[in-house]
Parts: structure tokens; C-alpha cells; sequence
């Protein structure tokens, strides 16, 4: 007899792998010395944040701000709010017809609070979500929340969008396609024409099927691009674009707990998707984003820790495991690889990795089974330390 659900109890058994890893990797260290053992399971900074940031931080404590750790307005501060809509008007606005204001921004408990307002708002009971594999495998529970389902669409070559697929699972019950750029598990950035694309093909849908559909990108890694690419703005190709972001990942905060979520401007009626939203974030028991976070990173929208550093360690780690043999797309931007298994299953494969003290995720944990994730979330030496492992364990995998 269980006391819990049927639904928390099918969750439960199906838990994330990343985060069964990450605990693994807690009983290593323990065991083993935190030197013996490459964790590469999760997606947690290791670079601390900008010393900006704790000077921002101590000057708003010092100045001990009335009513700065009291209720705010459901969306978050609206100077907050405002600074955040500047922001975008600099780096998103090009293409709109309209400019950002405080009305379409909503301070948020991360990326994963923005998802889950933004779903509230857009889904019914039985809409569906149809997102590109490989994913965030937390995606099917947030539709979930909301009475939705998530449908997987094929992934193009190279990770990069298949439009055909998207095309072929898009149906009277779509409501909305998720996308997240840069991509994890991949790496891979979605380029302007494929987003242009991608609109066109929604317009197309929505018209079709008597309804809009939504595009929702996840972009927590906006700012973490390589070999000077620029992360293209879905907001320029496609109207009922909305967007959840946060500075867990660029500004190595992610115990802090916030982020935004951003509407299209040029959206029909966005001041009452706004105001859905707004809602949500009070009645899914958000309340209000962290307002002494919201007061500091307002300050801080053109900061990240050094994104140089990670291109070193994909350099370190994309270069090694191609050396020896690994077949992978080099990642560009975010911080994670996603190589193809040696063995079909891939389970097994990450435990050959295991046993080199080497923690990954199998890719059925992102709903693409016959590859594995690692995060490059180390130190440059820790990753050329785990090089030898690597190489044992694909010399195992052949036999």
C-alpha cells in the first residue's frame, strides 16, 4: 500500500538520471576522494560568480532597502521589470514593431518557474507539446502540471531542427512547440533561418487547425556561445513567441532560483497572456521570484562569468574524446556533449564509464536512447585526467 499518488508514485520510479548521478557522485567523492572521481552528470557551474555580483549584493544589503524583502507585485518589481524590457530592447528588439516594456516581462524562480507560468497560462487539459528529442526529460512533467502531454519530434542531422518531423507530429491538439537553444543535451544553436522556418511553419499550423500555436524556448544558456556565433532571437521570427530564461548558468547562481520569462511584444492580446501568467506564478505557489535577487541581477543583465573558460574546457574535452575515437557534434554553446554510445545500449556503456569512476547520463534519460551526456562543468585538468578513463573504457566497449 503506498500513501503518495499513482502519479507521484510512476514519477517517482522514473526519477531523473541526472540527478541520480549527481547523488552518486556525492558517494564517490565521499568514498573514493573528490581527485578519483569525474563527474560530469550535471549541470551544475563550477565557475563562481562575477565579483561584481557579491559587490552588488553586499552594497543592496548595506543600503537595507524598505520593504525590499516584502510582497511585490505578482510579476516581480517594476523597475525590475523595466530594466529587464531595456535589456531586450537592446539585444532582441531589432525586427519588432513594437518595443519591450514591463508588461511582458515576469520575474520568475528560475527557468523552470517561467516554463511552468507560461505553460499554466497556453495549455488546457489534453493540449499537447511537441518538442524536438533529445530534451530535458523534466519537460514531460511540466506539461504534465498543466493536464498536457509532451510529443517528441525526430531530431535533424546533426541535432539540428527537422522541421519535417515537427510538421508530422503537430496536430488539432498542439498547442505549443518547445525548443531550447543552446541546446541541452547537445550543444547544438538554432540558427535565424531555421527560427524563420520554424514561424513559417507554425503560422501555417495555427491557421490550419483554427487556433495559434505557441513557440516557448528555453535559452538558460543564451550567453554561453562559442567560436563567436550570436544566439539568434525567436522573437524576430515568429509573433507568439514566448521565452523562460534564468542566470543559473551564466552567472553560476543557480541555488538562487531566479530568472524571467519574456513575451513577444507584437503578440495579439499579450497583456492578457501577461496577466494569465502573472497569475500562474502566484497560484503554482511561486509567489514572487527572490526580490533581493531580482534587485541585484537587475543590475547585472550585461555580466557572466568569463564564457572562455567553457570553450576552453569544450576544446579540452570535444578534441580528446574525438582523438580517441568517440563519434560526437561538437557542441556550440551551452556546456554539455552528447557523443554516441559505442554499445547500443547505452546503459551499459555509461556503466563501462562507472567503472572509471566517470559519471555521465545515458541519452534515455533526454529521450534519445544510443548516446550519453557529460557535462564539462570541471576543472581543465580534472577533464584531462579523465581522458585515460575514457579510452579504457571505449577499448572495453570494443571488445
Amino acid at each position: 500500500m503506498t500513501i503518495i499518488s499513482r502519479k507521484m508514485t510512476t514519477a517517482t520510479a522514473g526519477a531523473s538520471l541526472v540527478r541520480k548521478m549527481f547523488e552518486e557522485g556525492a558517494r564517490l567523492r565521499a568514498s573514493l576522494g573528490p581527485d578519483k572521481v569525474f563527474d560530469f552528470s550535471i549541470g551544475n557551474p563550477d565557475l563562481p560568480p562575477p565579483p561584481v555580483f557579491q559587490k552588488t549584493l553586499a552594497r543592496l544589503v548595506a543600503e537595507a532597502r524598505p520593504g525590499a524583502h516584502g510582497y511585490m507585485p505578482n510579476s516581480g518589481w517594476p523597475e525590475v521589470r523595466a530594466k529587464v524590457a531595456a535589456h531586450l530592447n537592446r539585444t532582441e528588439g531589432a525586427g519588432l514593431k513594437n518595443p519591450f516594456t514591463a508588461d511582458q516581462v515576469i520575474m520568475t524562480v528560475g527557468a523552470a518557474g517561467a516554463l511552468n507560468i507560461i505553460l499554466k497560462a497556453i495549455l488546457d487539459p489534453g493540449d499537447e507539446v511537441v518538442t524536438p528529442r533529445p530534451y530535458f526529460m523534466e519537460y514531460n512533467y511540466y506539461a504534465d502540471n498543466h493536464g498536457a502531454a509532451i510529443v517528441p519530434a525526430e531530431p535533424g542531422p546533426a541535432f539540428r531542427l527537422n522541421l519535417e518531423s515537427i510538421a508530422e507530429k503537430i496536430g488539432p491538439k498542439t498547442r505549443a512547440v518547445l525548443i531550447n537553444s543552446p541546446h541541452n543535451p547537445t550543444g547544438v544553436i538554432y540558427r535565424a533561418e531555421e527560427l524563420a522556418a520554424l514561424g513559417r511553419l507554425l503560422t501555417s499550423a495555427g491557421q490550419r487547425h483554427g487556433r495559434p500555436i505557441f513557440l516557448v524556448s528555453d535559452e538558460p544558456y543564451r550567453k554561453l556561445a562559442y567560436d563567436g556565433l550570436k544566439v539568434p532571437s525567436v522573437f524576430a521570427a515568429y509573433p507568439y513567441s514566448v521565452i523562460g530564461t534564468s542566470f543559473s548558468k551564466d552567472m553560476s547562481v543557480p541555488g538562487e532560483r531566479i530568472g524571467y520569462a519574456a513575451i513577444n511584444p507584437d503578440l495579439p492580446d499579450h497583456q492578457s497572456l501577461f496577466n494569465a501568467m502573472a497569475l500562474a506564478n502566484r497560484i503554482l505557489g511561486f509567489v514572487n521570484a527572490p526580490s533581493l535577487m531580482q534587485l541585484a541581477l537587475a543590475d547585472l543583465l550585461e555580466e557572466s562569468v568569463d564564457i572562455g573558460l567553457y570553450e576552453q574546457r569544450r576544446n579540452i574535452l570535444a578534441d580528446g574524446l574525438a582523438g580517441l575515437g568517440y563519434q560526437l557534434t561538437r557542441p556550440e554553446g551551452a556546456f554539455y556533449l552528447f557523443p554516441r554510445s559505442p554499445l547500443a545500449n547505452d546503459d551499459d556503456f555509461v556503466n563501462l564509464l562507472k567503472e572509471e569512476n566517470i559519471l555521465t547520463v545515458p541519452g534515455r534519460g533526454f529521450s534519445l536512447p544510443g548516446y550519453f551526456r557529460i557535462c564539462y562543468c570541471l576543472p581543465p585538468d580534472m577533464i584531462k585526467n579523465s581522458l585515460p578513463g575514457f579510452a579504457r573504457a571505449l577499448a572495453k566497449a570494443k571488445g
